[in-house]
């Protein structure tokens, strides 16, 4: 039997203490008019989700175009919760930590996941360092990729934890490989109501107790009731039934390896065309990623002779890199420019805001 929205189970917690309906709507209430502004967010989140309204809404992040307000099913939430929990083998009374902003979708699914689900759920200041109980065993727990690598000499006590809002770099990847944690990134947006992919990232040596043909898996594996195809610019679409009525049209280009597995190329809007050749700054980025210590990003500018160019961008005071670091790169895939800035624009998840960031330069 499904559970329904406007039920919540008997093995919820929040903060180790339990509640009927009635008595969350007054925590609250309590979270929006006494708490720190991260407690308000989840307050109002809260207050929106036991009305008597069959949505939410929810502003997405710009995946599938540029952001706005859309509705979110109530049911639909309480479906992808399930797919997560029946995916990684959560049960009622387990314990998870959260730690994201509650005013972005990831943030709200884990407070969904925990009502739906019967988690006990421990709040934790969603900063870039999140402050929480290290000795605590935790089965559960979502991040973005700033969190974890912030806090991987914690995280020994806790399960499993996935990781969005923002690629995955190679360095935090070899990172983590000694940690006891299991790490999955994941792939999803607000209209798919957080992931519908995930890709194991580390602990390849293990047997995975939930999917063992994840182990050494390099693609992202779709959860169960999802359909992926590709549109004539090479993009991921997806058919989600239990999610969303509509079929969902990213700006990711992908390249599908089977009915349930695809790899994550770059996003068309970032897509560079050199003289003819498509560039992806994505993978390029990883060419370069082991060799620019400071943060940086790959654009593009307008350029006479090749119509666009690629430049590089690095946070920094100075744009002086040494050319040893592009030995790796092909011809057209080495930067024509190098500009500096002090400090990249960011969003409120961690992610580099790249078009606000290049303004700066201008």
């Amino acid at each position: 039997m499904i559970p329904a929205y406007n039920k919540i189970h008997n093995r919820f917690k929040l903060n180790d203490s339990s509640f009927l309906y009635e008595d969350l709507k007054e925590v609250a209430y309590s979270h929006v008019k006494e708490g720190l502004p991260y407690e308000k967010n989840i307050g109002d989140f809260l207050i929106d989700w036991l009305d008597d309204k069959e949505y939410v809404l929810v502003q997405t992040s710009g995946s599938t175009g540029k952001p706005k307000i859309i509705k979110l099913q109530k049911q639909a939430m309480v479906y992808s919760a399930i797919a997560t929990g029946d995916f990684f083998k959560l049960e009622p009374g387990d314990k998870a930590l959260h730690c994201l902003p509650s005013n972005y979708i990831a943030g709200k699914m884990m407070l969904v996941r925990a009502m739906i689900l019967g988690l006990e759920l421990d709040l934790a200041e969603p900063t870039s360092q999140p402050l929480f109980d290290y000795e605590k065993h935790y089965d559960f727990c979502a991040m973005i990729p700033l969190q974890l690598q912030k806090t991987m000499s914690y995280c020994n006590n806790i399960k499993t934890i996935i990781v969005g809002g923002a690629s995955v770099s190679s360095s935090l990847k070899a990172a983590i490989q000694g940690i006891e944690t299991n790490v999955f990134e994941t792939y999803g947006m607000t209209e798919t109501i957080t992931h519908i992919a995930v890709k194991k990232i580390n602990n390849f040596n293990i047997e995975n107790e939930c999917h063992a043909e994840l182990v050494e898996a390099s693609h992202f594996k779709t959860l169960p009731n999802i359909i992926i195809t590709k549109d004539k610019r090479n993009c991921l679409v997806i058919e989600a039934p239990k999610l969303s009525e509509d079929k969902i049209v990213t700006n990711d280009v992908v390249k599908l390896h089977s009915e349930t597995s695809f790899e994550w190329l770059g996003r068309y809007d970032h897509v560079v065309n050199s003289g003819g050749v498509k560039l992806f700054p994505e993978q390029i980025e990883a060419k370069l990623e082991s060799v620019i210590s400071t943060r940086f990003f790959i654009t593009k500018e307008e350029d006479e002779t090749l119509g666009e160019c690629i430049i590089l961008i690095v946070e920094s005071k100075s744009n002086t890199i040494e050319t040893s670091v592009f030995e790796g790169l092909e011809k057209f895939e080495i930067p024509k420019k190098i500009y500096s800035v002090e400090k990249f624009i960011e969003s409120d998840t961690g992610k580099i805001l790249r078009q606000e960031t290049v303004k700066k330069i201008k």
